[in-house]
This record gives C-alpha cells, structure tokens and sequence, in this order.
C-alpha cells in the first residue's frame, strides 16, 4: 500500500488533505483513483490507513478508515553525528541510517573530513538530505521522517553533548581494545534512552577529538579487529542497536505488542 507522509494541519477530524508534490505523484505517478486505500503517517507517528474520497485542483482529500501508533520505530532515539565523508557518501549513509531505524542524522565536520561545507550550498545540501531520509522513510514503512542537519563542526557536536540531552554517547573507535567493554557499553543502552553515535570520517578520528567527546560523555569501544569504512561504521552500530533494542521490546511486550 502506498504511504505518505502528513504534515501539521493536514489531519482534521476524520480526513486528510495530501498536496503538493505528494498529491501529484498520488494522481499523475501512481494513477490512483478515487475509492484506492493508502497509509498515511503524521508527525506523532499515528498511522492512518484512509481511502481517496475525491481529487480536486488543490489537494487529494483522504477520508480515515482506522489510525494505530506506529510500530516499525525503536524505542530508543539514536542520533547518528557522521563525519563528512567525500563523494555522495552522506546520501548513503542518510538512507540506510534510516532505514535502520535513525531517528536524526547530523553531518559534523571534522580535522580528517576531505570535504568543506561551503555555507552559500549548505542549505541545498540539506534540502537534499532531507529528501533522501523522506524517500528512505516512505520505503522502508517508518512511521516518522528522521530530520537531518544542521552541519556541525565537532566542538559544536560536543557542547551539544553537554547540554544534557542524551542519555549515552557512543564512540566506535579502531584503536579502542577489546570486546568485552564493547559488549558492555551496547548492552547497556535499553529503550527510553536518546542515544548519540559518533563516525569519524575517512581517515578516523584525530586523538584530541576522542579525548573532546570523552569529556562530554563518550564511551569509547572497539567494532572488531578489521578497520570498517565511514559509510560501514555507523551502520554496524545501528545494526546492533537495532537488533538489540527490538529484542528488548519483544520480550517486555511480545511480538504483536512490540513497537505499539
């Protein structure tokens, strides 16, 4: 079925209004008619599954069959703050952060980041991004569209960190040793926390910045014996949160129940 996605003021009582280029890839790209059923999510992650009730110039005017919380989101935030790598990485990185259940992606600039973000094409950049965690949304069934940006230099990223807004912060990093502190440190996120995942970019982390978010709450680990690429890092880690988090949902409320 097809899903989109409802922004504030689109829900009212017991209809929907899709517009804009929602609307026309509704109509002129899938060629859905009048009676069709769709999913639509809101911003509260409430999913609606609604029937076309009519087109008219300005909108698609969807009429509301049933409405349930979202189930396909982790019960933990995780932010993934992702070293700028070169090339069109970050769109990569972006759609499979989401994907694997992201719930915001942060590109940071960093000393070993190869690319500088020019503030004149920074908004593009970002208009872009967002566009890629939307379509990224709608694929993979998320019932939210995980937000992306600002940029951020890493001192920006670490008083961030400082203001108390995450419960852990998470730093992968290749000269890290052993397993087990690796084994504790993902154990030890359960869900309700608002946890933040730093990526160094090409070439790691330079040793201050390490000791720069060690300051501000970073638990350091290792991801293993081999030196993953940038665009591999982050989402191993997401794997495993996923993985982990979605089997601690299960067993606190079965399968049907998990996620709702």
């Amino acid at each position: 079925m097809a899903r989109f996605f409802a922004g504030p003021g689109q829900v009212d009582g017991d209809v929907i209004r899709i517009t804009g280029p929602d609307m026309h890839h509704m109509r002129h790209v899938l060629r859905m008619a009048e009676g069709d059923a769709v999913t639509v999510v809101s911003g509260d992650a409430t999913l609606y599954t609604c029937e076309i009730e009519a087109f008219r110039e300005d909108c698609a005017v969807l009429r509301i069959r049933s409405a349930e919380t979202g189930r396909s989101e982790l019960p933990a935030q995780i932010t993934l703050f992702q070293g700028l790598p070169k090339g069109d990485k970050t769109e990569t990185v972006i759609q499979k952060a989401v994907e694997l259940g992201a719930y915001e992606v942060v590109p940071v600039s960093m000393k070993r980041s190869v690319v500088k973000v020019d503030p004149k094409k920074a908004g593009a950049k970002l208009a872009r991004y967002r566009g890629i965690a939307e379509a990224a949304a709608k694929q993979s069934g998320r019932a939210y569209v995980p937000q992306v940006g600002p940029f951020m230099t890493l001192p920006e990223a670490a008083a961030y960190l400082e203001t108390g807004h995450f419960t852990k912060v998470l730093v992968p990093y290749e000269c890290a040793d052993g397993m087990a502190k690796s084994r504790a440190v993902l154990e030890d996120v359960r869900p309700g926390d608002r946890v933040a995942v730093f990526i160094g970019p090409e070439g790691g982390f330079e040793q201050d910045e390490v000791e720069m978010l060690k300051d501000a709450g970073g638990q350091v680990f290792s991801l293993g014996k081999r030196i993953l690429r940038t665009e591999t890092a982050g989402m191993t880690v997401l794997s495993l949160l996923m993985f982990r988090l979605e089997c601690l949902e299960e067993e606190a409320h079965g399968p049907d129940r998990a996620g709702a």
